[in-house]
Formats: structure tokens, sequence, C-alpha cells
């Protein structure tokens, strides 16, 4: 597929300035990753991120391409930036393990004016993606999380509190996040909520999503 330009949000300018709020992830064969982020942009999220750890499937994507740019949201690639090109992502998430993410400086000359995340878990992590040409970064494991395998033992808010103050990049929280926590982590200053399962597993995941929502506008506002 040819990579082209969305006519809306096409420079990394307007891009940045959605990375706020909740932010939900969407998992390849976990659920119905359409659907949930369906249910998401509808309750007033504007970020989304596509993960397939088994494969990218090309309908899925291209469904999610279309109602992302619908509701003027972003939708972030998990792992591969050049399927983020390919796919007129609006940028790329990498973690340690990814292609690019020791060396972001060829990953920003190809995707140009599109957003690039790191993960990061401590403050040496944090200060070298700031200094990498990053757009933001996912902090955590916050708490104890079984939507990612790999994820770490939690850091915790003061974990948290700390790395974010090591960086002047917007930062997703991430790990473990619900209704429950939300609340604490909006508390810290932080950018985003990352999460999976606090959508994806609710019985009503607009609902979910719509609580998610309020509760950090509510403190946003206070």
């Amino acid at each position: 597929m040819a990579a082209h330009e969305s006519p809306a949000r096409v420079t990394r300018g307007a891009r940045t300035a959605l990375l706020s709020g909740i932010y939900v992830i969407v998992n390849e064969g976990a659920h119905d990753p359409v659907r949930i982020a369906s249910a998401a942009l509808d309750a007033g999220v504007r970020i989304v991120q596509y993960r397939a750890k088994n494969g990218i499937v090309p309908q899925t994507i291209e469904q999610l391409r279309a109602i992302t740019r619908k509701q003027d949201a972003l939708l972030i690639m998990n792992d591969d930036w050049r399927a983020a090109l390919a796919y007129d992502c609006d940028g790329v998430h990498l973690g340690p393990d990814d292609s690019g993410f020791a060396n972001v400086a060829p990953v920003r000359e190809a995707l140009g004016e599109r957003l690039i995340g790191l993960s990061c878990g401590t403050v040496k992590e944090a200060r070298e993606a700031d200094a990498s040409g990053a757009d933001y970064i996912g902090v955590g494991a916050v708490y104890g999380t079984a939507s990612k395998a790999d994820a770490g033992d939690p850091i915790g808010i003061e974990g948290l509190r700390r790395v974010a103050s090591a960086t002047r990049l917007p930062v997703a929280a991430i790990g473990g996040i619900g209704v429950e926590n939300v609340r604490a982590v909006r508390l810290t200053g932080v950018a985003m909520a990352a999460l999976i399962s606090a959508v994806a597993n609710a019985p009503d995941p607009c609902l979910a999503a719509e609580w998610l929502v309020r509760i950090w506008r509510d403190e946003e506002g206070a």
C-alpha cells in the first residue's frame, strides 16, 4: 500500500497537540480491535494504538485508519515503524526490542512528520528518549498488569513521578490503569494514561471509556 498523508493532522505539531488524555491500545487476536476502538472513540478518546504481535491484519488497520481519521484521532502502530508508514498511521510506538528504538534518527528521517513514542521504565531511559528526537514516552508498568507479558515489575505512582520528571516530553503512563486508579495517575501531571483491559474487557467498552475520559477531564479542570 502506498503511503499517503491524511488531509488533517499531517504535521508533527498538529499530531502532538492530540497527545493528551486516555490512550487506548487494541490487540489483534485478543479482542475485536475495530469494535473496541470505535467504542473508545465514541467516548471521546483521541489516541488509539494498534498492537499485532502475531501479524498485522490489513483489513483491521485500514478500518482503524478510517475511523480514527473520521474522529480526528491519532492512530499509532505498535513496534513496526515501516508498517506505520505503509498504512499511513500517525506514528509508531517502539519498545527496547524493536527496530529503531536504540537509534531513533533513521526512523525520524523515514517517518518525517509522524510521531515516535518510546517505552521507558527508568530515569536514564527517559533522559535518553528526551535527547533522541522522540515525541512522547510511555512509562510503566505503573501497576501490575496481565495485558503485557514483558511489562516488568510495577514502578508505582512514585516511580512514575520520578521517571516523568526526567523528561520534557509528554508522558503516557501505562500498566494496570483503570477507573479505580486513573485519578491517581492523572494527579501526577502526566499527559496520558494508556490502557488495554480497562476498556477491552469491560462489559460495555464505550461506557468504560466514558468513565475514564470523564475522570481524566474532571481532574484536568480541577
